[in-house]
């Protein structure tokens, strides 16, 4: 049997993030209490470990080293740095056992919902993440190398741009976001990473009706947690309870740390450098030995709004080095949806997706049958409609006759149809194929999507 690690670099995609030299003080209060006059001498102090901290120096300077608050503001320095991690040369400084470059998993946030002022310029909107590492995907000719996938940051109760909430279910936010990227975007999503790694039973569930692959486990063998006042037991990310092995799992139902019989593989996904934890030689050298037990994902993650180049070629001196040791094992840069299907012998089959409208002209309704010919992951493809008006809704289906089919009744108990533009329809295959239909109220016209081809 072959020994497979598959390389899987997971990045958070968020586009431009500002930060004041007030911003920055303001969260080192937040986050160790510390108050000081904002000014770049007292930031260089800090960094210098030139200041007393009753004994939290070092965790200081960490955090705000040069490195984590050099942030990248605008989507010109984004797009510089863009330019150079696309390239042919600098994918391809390593190859992997298949003579391949580096590959990137562009997981994408829309910034809506929030209120308030934008203090770190976030570019604010529906899609506009998205869209923009689409054009630049095509632009470097790495749409077919690339994947793009979806990131989330619930909202807070605050509402402010510069937090992130734990709750999914409490706001239509995320049933918003999705419906805008599926009808405008032509794109859902086969694979997730949660905001600050947070995921709570709200989440879980949510996930499990419609993405198979989850790469928001960051469960560590050693954590400063207890050192990083802000983020103590868990208070994002709660992985604590989670497998250390690089291996995916299915998540029980009562707690998804744990394995049991859900449906979406959950795989570890660690932080490339953070101030809480930086993968380390140990954790890759750890990947490729449990190969020799059966494929793993050797998966990590970081910010695209930081010069992610010197973390890059950090982790590729690791893998660099750990496949020397262990000649007999084959690593593949690979896509996150990929990378599951080949760790775990997914084959790659398609939904089959059909969509059948029956329209009452003279009652202004519809009923849309919808079937799948094989079998879909979760209970029921995601249905999203858009109104003549422009607003953009989801609901649920009701279940057809039998396995695999659904439908939906537009009358003046819902929406008359004459009210609808467009209805559309998204489902994975539970090994993570993707297929999008979407239906032109007026013209009739079936449009169809395979996201990921």
């Amino acid at each position: 049997m072959s020994k497979d690690v598959y390389i899987v670099h997971c990045i958070d995609t968020e586009g431009p993030l500002y930060e004041s030299i007030d911003a920055s003080f303001k969260r080192l209060k937040e986050i160790f209490g510390v108050d000081l006059a904002a000014s770049k001498e007292n930031l260089k102090r800090l960094q210098n470990k030139e200041i007393d901290l009753n004994g939290v120096e070092d965790l200081v300077a960490d955090a705000f080293a040069e490195k984590r608050i050099q942030t990248l503001g605008t989507w010109d320095q984004i797009d510089n740095i863009l330019d150079e991690l696309m390239s042919k040369e600098f994918r391809e400084r390593l190859l992997d056992s298949d003579g391949n470059g580096w590959v990137y998993n562009w997981f994408c946030l829309d910034h809506v919902g929030f209120t308030g002022n934008n203090p770190r310029r976030r570019d604010a909107g529906f899609g506009n993440v998205y869209t923009h590492y689409y054009s630049k995907l095509y632009e470097n000719k790495s749409e077919k190398i690339d994947l793009l996938q979806f990131h989330y940051h619930p909202l807070p109760f605050n509402g402010a741009y510069n937090y992130a909430g734990t709750a999914y279910v409490n706001s239509n936010n995320i049933f918003q976001i999705l419906a805008r990227r599926i009808i405008d975007n032509h794109s859902f999503p086969a694979a997730y990473r949660a905001g600050m790694e947070a995921e709570r039973p709200d989440a879980h569930w949510f996930l499990e009706q419609w993405i198979p692959f989850d790469y928001s486990c960051n469960s560590y063998y050693k954590m400063n947690e207890e050192r990083q006042p802000d983020l103590r037991e868990g208070r994002y990310g709660d992985w604590r309870r989670a497998t250390k092995k690089w291996h995916p799992y299915h998540p029980s139902y009562e707690d998804y740390q744990l394995p049991g019989s859900c449906h979406r593989w959950i795989t570890r996904c660690l932080s490339l450098d953070s101030r809480l934890v930086k993968l380390g030689l140990e954790d890759v050298r750890q990947a490729f030995i449990q190969a020799e037990e059966g494929p793993t994902i050797l998966s990590f993650s970081n910010h695209d709004f930081r010069d992610m180049r010197e973390e890059i070629e950090y982790v590729r001196l690791l893998i660099q080095r750990v496949s020397k040791e262990y000649p007999d094992v084959k690593f593949h840069f690979s896509n996150a949806v990929t990378a599951m299907q080949k760790a775990e012998n997914l084959l790659p089959e398609s939904v089959g997706l059909e969509i059948r409208p029956c329209i009452d002209e003279e009652h202004d309704s519809a009923i849309f049958y919808i079937k799948a010919k094989n079998h879909i992951f979760g209970t029921q493809p995601f249905f999203a409609f858009k109104t003549i008006s422009g607003q953009y809704m989801w609901d649920n289906l009701d279940y057809g006759e039998s396995l695999n089919m659904w439908s939906y009744v537009f009358d003046d108990k819902t929406l008359n149809i004459s009210a609808i533009q467009q209805v559309a329809v998204a489902a994975n295959s539970p090994s993570g194929v993707t297929e999008i239909l979407i239906y032109h109220v007026k013209t009739g016209c079936i449009e169809k999507y395979y996201p990921g081809k």
